[in-house]
């Protein structure tokens, strides 16, 4: 694999320079072989804090939060210098993530490094000042502007799972906004985000402290972002409890918190569907990328009479996927992230055994894989709605089979959880179809198959799967503010 950087340990972006971690390095592992694939750097407070200043100085200082003409230039350099490393970047990915190989063409890197384009094109277009008109209050005429301005310094707190999707996710609207970012990402994938950081220090003309990347083993650091006075917002994407502590600390200084979190997503199947079928495609779909997707559909609501023949045909859909190397073209399922991560999805299954729920198929490790954190893709049927595999958020390839007894309580059992994040709705008439979306409390929906993921395409939840949108142009407005300004006339 060829490097941008010494092969001794990628580096930090702080202030426009690519610099060594102040608390040397750490390594990062290759998920499906267990083995060391290298070191990062390993960034501690005074790093962190270099970060924040340099990130503070470029807001305040230059001109990138009122040049949107070229902070859209800047973007598109930024998405065609990354093209330029596209099968570098692959292979990082691959290795350090554990993603499929076919996933990189789409979301896991190759959809959201195009998707700056489309930021860049809305930094461009956008209306940053509306004239609300003459207005008269207090007897006083007065001509009104509402102009939009950049928030400021944005810290973004990322996972491991979609490394790339979400970098760019955060860093594209809030550049093109004009903020300033200071990113931490995973310390399980700091690979994917310390390439893009030498990218930008080598190949755009990015100004020194828009960007800066601070990668580490250390998670404390993560909070002392949050809490920095420096920082005007924080967009953090992550489990729902770390969202809870992230809201809690960012209170102290009432700074803006955008958070991302968890899910627990039904799959609602009704009676004028073809069950087999839409049963075969829920049961892939949580296989993809070993289930860690936030948005996957974990649940499956099917009627209460079909029970059998979904179970069935979803049995038969996931007994067929086979965990495999990533690397490998035909590769659909790879491994969690660690074994950290496997443990607790081999808990959970332990929990649904303990509960009564039966193990339709699946359920171990597959053979042939002594080495990698693989987990076989497993269904589990024979639990209620309130069943802790049914409730909480599992991130391993895990589906479960609910029956429900009509609409309204596919609706009611689908809504019966703490997470909104997404689901899918499956029937034949679209009257009925488009009562049961409008009774889901989720932020996405897909109906028979339909993606929702795209540039322009607004995503996030309800209740504690989070605040606020992420992309289109909602997820850009969330690194804006709103100043009203009021002229006597």
């Amino acid at each position: 694999m060829s490097r941008l950087v010494s092969p001794e340990g990628t580096a930090l972006l702080i202030g426009g320079k690519l610099v060594p971690g102040g608390a040397g390095v750490f390594d990062t592992v290759d998920p499906a072989t267990e083995r060391v694939l290298g070191h990062a750097a390993d960034a501690d407070a005074a790093d962190l804090d270099a970060a924040v200043a340099a990130a503070r100085a470029a807001f305040d200082d230059t001109d990138w939060p009122r040049d949107p003409a070229f902070r859209a230039r800047c973007l598109r350099q930024l998405r065609d210098a990354l093209r330029g490393h596209l099968e570098e970047l692959r292979e990082i990915t691959i290795a350090e993530a554990g993603a499929p190989r076919m996933l990189t063409g789409g979301p896991q890197l190759e959809a959201p490094i195009g998707d700056l384009g489309w930021f860049a094109d809305l930094a461009e277009s956008y209306c940053w000042d509306t004239d609300l008109g003459a207005a008269r209050p207090m007897g006083v005429r007065s001509g009104r502007t509402l102009h939009r301005e950049p928030i400021g310094v944005v810290g973004a707190i990322t996972p491991w799972n979609f490394p790339h999707q979400i970098n760019l996710a955060k860093l594209g609207p809030a550049l093109a906004a004009g903020a300033t970012v200071v990113l931490k990402p995973a310390p399980e994938t700091p690979w994917c985000a310390a390439y893009i950081g030498a990218i930008i220090a080598t190949e755009t003309d990015i100004p020194a402290g828009v960007v800066d990347i601070v990668t580490s083993s250390d998670h404390g650091l993560g909070a002392r972002l949050v809490e920095d006075p420096r920082v005007d917002m924080i967009s953090f994407t992550g489990s729902t409890r770390t969202g809870r502590a992230v809201m809690a600390s960012a209170a102290a200084t009432v700074k803006k918190v955008f958070l991302e979190l968890g899910g627990k997503s039904a799959c609602i199947v009704l009676d004028d569907a073809d069950i087999a079928a839409a049963s075969r495609y829920a049961a892939f779909s949580v296989c993809v990328h070993a289930g860690q997707g936030c948005a996957l559909t974990t649940r499956l609501l099917v009627p209460r009479a079909a029970h059998d023949e979904a179970v069935a045909a979803a049995a038969e859909a996931m007994a067929a996927v086979v965990p495999g190397d990533p690397n490998e073209a035909g590769t659909i399922c790879g491994p969690l992230i660690s074994e950290r991560q496997r443990a607790r999805v081999e808990r959970y299954l332990d929990i649904a055994r303990a509960e009564g729920g039966t193990v339709v198929t699946g359920g171990g490790r597959p053979a042939g894989r002594d080495r990698g954190y693989f987990v076989e893709p497993t269904l589990i049927a024979g639990l209620p709605n309130g069943s802790t595999v049914a409730q909480e958020e599992i991130f391993g390839p895990v589906l479960v089979v609910i029956p429900h007894d009509g609409d309204a309580d596919a609706v009611r059992l689908a809504n019966d959880s703490r997470y909104g994040l997404s689901g899918a709705v499956w029937g034949a008439d679209p009257d009925r179809i488009r009562t049961v979306v409008r009774g889901l409390r989720i932020g996405t929906v897909g109906v028979n198959g339909g993606i929702w993921y795209s540039a322009d395409a607004p995503f996030g939840g309800y209740k504690q799967s989070g605040i606020g949108r992420e992309l289109g142009v909602a997820g850009f407005e969330e690194y804006l503010q709103t100043k009203l300004v009021a002229t006597a006339e």
